[in-house]
């Protein structure tokens, strides 16, 4: 029962839990499926304005007109749909339905305002414009115009002498702007023009205008454009008709370009005419000044007209606002940005009436702010971004989470001044609830001023103090503090105020220097912002000395003070000054050394300093303006001149006499800039004026809502060695007329390590990228900058870096001695990164061959590292080194490894060893060869499992064995003492001859139970097999098979075991090798390709398989055998057969087979 209680108050909390939770999760935003948009109507008919909205029902719609709140009658009807619907437009002086209209959607969760539409009524004006009278010559152009105010816009058509104007030559071209251009005119033009203006409301026509054809001389004149371009400002969509007529003698040619160099659009632009530019389906992009030039043809005599388009945009949102979930008490923010021409003006809607601003809420730029959030502040709000082309909203709901048991506000709040930009805010819990606060929220914000931004700290629970330390020194700050729960916050606490200290100025003020007389500077400087004063200034210090003379004379002047005048000064001398401006905390640096220079000594009167005044323009311009003090000697010009502080000064600049203004642009942002100015006259140069001025700093591209650049384009990569590859782009089509630079990132595919990463500054439009790694796959992209402005990331491009010669030798050289005249040599591949290995070269020699100069030289694959050295004599010291290479080159050479041989007994005779040998004795092997603790242990194992499988064997032999008949044999000799990796090919004479190497892997043990994968010899373990068979060492394949008797015969060697496979006449054929099933069907014939390498078996990895191509080919009539093995004669065979002593001990081998092998089915088994 006690159970059953918890399970149901487990359900209900849960479902308490569950409904504000619901609440949240269930919200449906509302939201519009059509919006009303522009209509035209003509008077007295309907008109509809469509509106239809989504969301959690029940969903009520009402209108607006000019922001006005419409009634529902019989003129104004709402539709069950949400639309609008007026049966009859009235349009008379005391009441016009024509306005702007929005539809107020709205349900539970609050309400959102529709987009603008506006309802025109169509109508036609008196034209503003008729055709006027005109008389010219024959064969020249004739020109009449006319325009009329019209909503929509009118179509202009033409009549001559009352008739509508025949179109079929090509004379005639009728713009849409209201033009007639007649070309080439006739006497039969001549007569009455007029322009009739039609749209869907009316229909009006203009005034005639009389063309005169006179007969006349045309005489050979330069080209005059007679009707050029206007300036024009259009609508997006819309078409623009940019006029350019032109006369001359011959006929000029007309051509079209963009001042900025941009290409004209030639998907939307044509030449209509003679040299009428028309642009359909206008946007942004088509914005700029175009140029109409007209050229006598086979000259260079030309006449140039330039018009400005410009394309207004509406407005459209690039940052929208987020729905946001808010604790009482707390703070939300509310992001917008648009875009648009001109600017759309950004407001914000709370259920679709105007925010109301207050202490609470507030609106920085485009970013409104709500803090200390109340139940109230639970709605939909929405940016809205107006211009004259139209509006776009985007909406945002607030959602105020509430809490019943939240925690009292914080208590006690102190604040204590520490320096100039922090201060220590201290404050105690809470007193109710202060357990269940998670976090503190800190706000603060300048107390004097309107309008002032408020900022936010949140902090831990686990202290009550918190240090801020990114204010204005000598100001006052406003603090308040939120305790905040998981569903909840508490009030804000009680308001405390603190200022912080002063510090030293951040800079000195800008200075004017003027000369009234020979011998005086008038020093005149602006009070420092209260921002860059950084306290209230208690002195300024004014130094200055001459160019000559390092003698330095200072006056402090008074704070209140802002001029000061040097008297007693040399006439002609060049003067530096400087200044530097104090607080109660000390002096600031001083200024750099402005300099000036006093007036010539002269008697005649010359023209006095100019009144300058600069002021910068943006953060790359400043304008400077200057007039003249009142007096009577006359100004033929102006000399100015400016600089970069701490720069030499640029070249002066002219000016006419009649100039008072002039723009210095292409300047640094957050730069010092010295202006000099004097006014020449005939008398000679007049006094000058000095004065300083700072450029601000550039405003952010979100702020100025700027579109981005478009990234560079056709981006190719070529590679131009291992480690540097050329990169090469095209700079995108767009206005500007700065600097333009480039950023290049370039990794390395699949990199995780953030130090692989490239990035290079260029100003051109390729880059040299060295020191990459070789070999490896890299992604290039590229991005533009602009102005403060950088574009997004061009396309990936990808590309490998070609490989290089490996510039490290192998590692790890090991040579281990495996026989009396055999080694093995094994290596690492080299350990730098990304470089291909296609071969290795093993030199080795003796000291005696070495001190001659003599080495011999082996290579094999780069898959492999290992190799057997052969036929190495006893008692001599042999050298080793070994390098890599690959396509590219050759690597260094491994440090020489030295292998002793000792003297001593060698075998009587060696194994025959064949294989298929390279004409540069190539073999395969790879891995290391070594013994270790592990290794005896395991021998020790297997050494003892095998003995105790021999007893076994034998046991069985005696009591079940019985032979069988053999009709095949295949032989295998297990020779004690050879090493596992025995085997290699001895090189003979021209390699002609095959040489076939047979490996003894099992040297005194044999696993009988025929399963065992472990192959043991005395040395150890050396590998495992799939199979119970035995390990083989090849390198070609035999051209022919041999008789059983001759090769027994060949493969005897006294003290060997022999082993006797014995197939029964009739048996099914043995399996094919692995290695043919791999490598397909043995060939004949010795390979002496890097194919037939493949089929080498001295890799290291070793084949699991049998060799069975002996018994294949046991049939062949003829052998291949070496000439090393001997002749196979009969003598050789009778002592073959007598060593063997085959027939007497056939049971024995009968069972060894049946016991020791899988495949002893068919054969029987015979040993000696």
């Amino acid at each position: 029962m006690t159970r059953f209680k918890m399970k149901v108050n487990l359900h209900w909390l849960l479902f308490v839990l569950f409904i504000p939770l619901s609440s949240v999760l269930c919200f449906s935003e509302l939201s519009f499926i059509t919006e009303p948009s522009d209509v035209t109507a003509l008077p007295k008919g309907p008109a509809i304005l469509d509106c239809q909205a989504h969301g959690q029902p029940p969903v009520t719609i009402k209108w607006l007109k000019n922001g006005h709140r419409l009634a529902e009658s019989e003129h104004m009807q709402f539709l069950p749909n949400g639309s609008l619907y007026i049966p009859k437009i009235k349009d008379t002086k005391e009441e016009s339905d024509e306005g702007f209209y929005q539809c107020l959607s709205q349900n539970k969760y609050g309400a959102i305002l529709s987009q603008r539409s506006r309802l025109t009524i169509a109508r036609i004006s008196e034209f503003v414009l008729h055709p006027v009278p005109m008389v010219v010559t024959e064969g020249s152009v004739a020109r009449f115009s006319c325009a009329v105010t019209s909503s929509p816009r009118a179509i202009i058509t033409w009549e001559f002498n009352q008739r509508t104007l025949p179109l079929q030559t090509d004379r005639i071209t009728v713009l849409s702007n209201g033009v007639l251009q007649i070309y080439n005119v006739q006497l039969g033009d001549a007569g009455l023009y007029r322009c009739v203006a039609t749209n869907i409301g009316s229909r009006l026509k203009s005034k005639e205008g009389k063309l005169t054809v006179n007969q006349g001389p045309n005489p050979r004149q330069r080209p005059r454009i007679i009707a050029q371009p206007q300036n024009i400002t259009v609508s997006v969509h819309q078409t623009v008709v940019l006029e350019c007529v032109a006369t001359g003698n011959p006929w000029p040619i007309i051509s079209w370009s963009r001042a900025d160099s941009k290409p004209i659009d030639v998907y939307n632009a044509k030449v209509l005419g003679n040299g009428n530019l028309v642009i359909t389906d206008v946007s942004s992009k088509h914005s700029g000044i175009y140029l109409c030039r007209a050229t006598t043809p086979g000259t260079r005599n030309y006449t140039i007209a330039a018009a400005n388009v410009t394309v207004l945009v509406p407005p459209s949102i690039v940052e929208r606002p987020e729905s946001q979930t808010r604790p009482r008490a707390g703070t939300a923010r509310f992001m917008c940005q648009a875009d648009g021409v001109p600017p759309p003006r950004i407001s914000w809607l709370k259920n679709g009436e105007e925010v109301h601003l207050n202490g609470r809420i507030k609106m920085y730029n485009s970013k409104l702010v709500i803090t200390q959030i109340i139940p109230e502040d639970d709605a939909i709000y929405q940016c809205m971004a107006e211009n004259e082309q139209g509006s776009v909203l985007s909406l945002a709901r607030l959602i105020v989470v509430m809490s019943e048991d939240r925690p009292s506000a914080p208590r006690n709040i102190h604040a204590e001044t520490i320096s100039s930009s922090a201060i220590l805010l201290a404050w105690e819990r809470p007193l109710y609830n202060a357990d269940k606060v998670i976090a503190y929220s800190i706000h603060y914000m300048k107390a004097e001023g309107l309008n002032n931004e408020e900022y936010q700290v949140v902090i831990g629970n686990d202290t009550t103090s918190y240090i801020i330390d990114d204010l204005e020194p000598a100001r006052n700050y406003s603090f308040y503090i939120v305790a905040y729960m998981p569903m909840g916050a508490s009030r804000m606490s009680d308001q405390v105020s603190q200022h912080t200290l002063e510090d030293v100025p951040l800079r000195t003020p800008e200075l004017t220097l003027t000369s009234h007389s020979l011998t005086d500077i008038q020093v005149s400087w602006q009070p420092l912002p209260a921002k860059v004063s950084r306290g209230r200034v208690s002195a300024y210090r004014l130094s200055y000395r001459t160019a000559a003379d390092n003698t330095v004379t200072s006056v402090e002047v008074p704070q209140n003070s802002t001029e000061y005048l040097l008297e007693g000064l040399q006439p002609d001398t060049i003067y530096l000054l400087r200044m530097a401006a104090a607080t109660r905390v000390g002096w600031c640096e001083p200024s750099a050394w402005t300099s000036h220079r006093t007036p010539k000594t002269s008697s005649n009167k010359v023209p006095s300093a100019p009144i300058l005044q600069l002021e910068p323009l943006n953060c790359t311009s400043i304008v400077a303006r200057w007039q003249n003090s009142l007096e009577s000697v006359a100004v033929q010009g102006y000399r100015l001149c400016y600089h970069e502080e701490g720069q030499p000064e640029q070249p002066s600049i002219q000016l006419q006499a009649q100039t008072y203004t002039y723009t210095i642009s292409g300047l640094d942002p957050r730069r010092k800039y010295h202006v000099k100015i004097m006014a020449l006259s005939q008398a000679g140069d007049g006094y000058q004026t000095d004065q300083t001025v700072s450029t601000p700093g550039c405003v952010s591209a979100r702020d100025q809502l700027a579109a981005a650049p478009p990234p560079p384009d056709h981006v190719t990569v070529l590679a131009n060695s291992s480690s540097a590859v050329s990169l090469r782009w095209r700079c995108p089509a767009f206005p500007s007329g700065k600097a333009i630079s480039y950023t290049v990132r370039c990794t390395p595919v699949g990199t995780h390590n953030a130090s692989d990463v490239r990035y290079l500054q260029t100003t051109k439009q390729s880059v040299l990228l060295q020191n990459l790694h070789p070999n490896t796959r890299y992604e290039f992209v590229v991005r533009l900058h602009v102005d403060q402005m950088s574009s997004s990331w061009s396309s990936v491009v990808y590309h490998q870096t070609l490989p290089a010669a490996p510039s490290q030798p192998p590692a790890g050289v090991r040579v281990t001695l495996i026989e009396d005249d055999t080694a093995l040599v094994s290596w690492r591949e080299p350990t730098e990164p990304n470089v291909l290995v296609t071969h290795y070269t093993i030199m080795y020699a003796s000291q005696r061959a070495w001190m001659a100069g003599r080495w011999q030289i082996m290579r094999r694959e780069g898959t492999h590292t290992m190799a057997l050295l052969e036929k190495l004599e006893p008692g001599n010291v042999y050298l080793v080194k070994i390098s890599a290479s690959n396509q590219v080159g050759d690597g260094p050479f491994s440090n020489i490894v030295e292998l002793a041989l000792k003297r001593g007994n060698t075998h009587r005779s060696k194994n025959p060893r064949h294989s298929d040998s390279f004409l540069d004795t190539t073999v395969f092997s790879d891995g290391l060869y070594h013994i270790d603790q592990r290794s005896m242990t395991g021998i020790i194992v297997g050494v003892s499992i095998a003995l105790a499988c021999i007893v076994m064997c034998a046991l069985i032999l005696i009591s079940k064995g019985r032979p069988r008949k053999s009709c095949g044999h295949k032989v295998i000799t297990v020779g004690p003492g050879e090493g596992p990796h025995a085997g290699l090919s001895l090189p003979n004479e021209r390699h002609k001859e095959n040489v076939e190497a047979l490996i003894p892997m099992i040297s005194d043990h044999l696993d009988p139970k025929g399963g065992s994968n472990m192959v043991i010899n005395s040395s150890g373990q050396v590998g495992r097999t799939n199979q119970s068979t035995w390990l083989l060492f090849k390198k070609e394949i035999r051209n022919s098979s041999e008789s059983d008797v001759e090769r027994r015969a060949s493969l005897y060697e006294a003290g060997k075991t022999v082993l006797r496979y014995e197939e029964h006449l009739g048996s099914a054929p043995l399996p094919p090798l692995s290695r043919e099933m791999i490598y397909g069907p043995l060939h004949s014939e010795s390979s002496h390709t890097s194919e037939g390498s493949q089929e080498t078996g001295d890799s290291g990895q070793y084949s699991n398989e049998e060799s069975n191509e002996e018994m294949s080919n046991s049939s062949t009539p003829h052998s291949s055998r070496p000439e090393s093995f001997g002749s196979a004669d009969g003598t050789t065979v009778t002592r073959l057969k007598q060593s063997f002593g085959v027939e007497n001990e056939e049971k024995l081998s009968h069972h060894l087979c049946h016991c020791c092998t899988s495949e002893c089915s068919h054969p029987d088994l015979h040993a000696s």
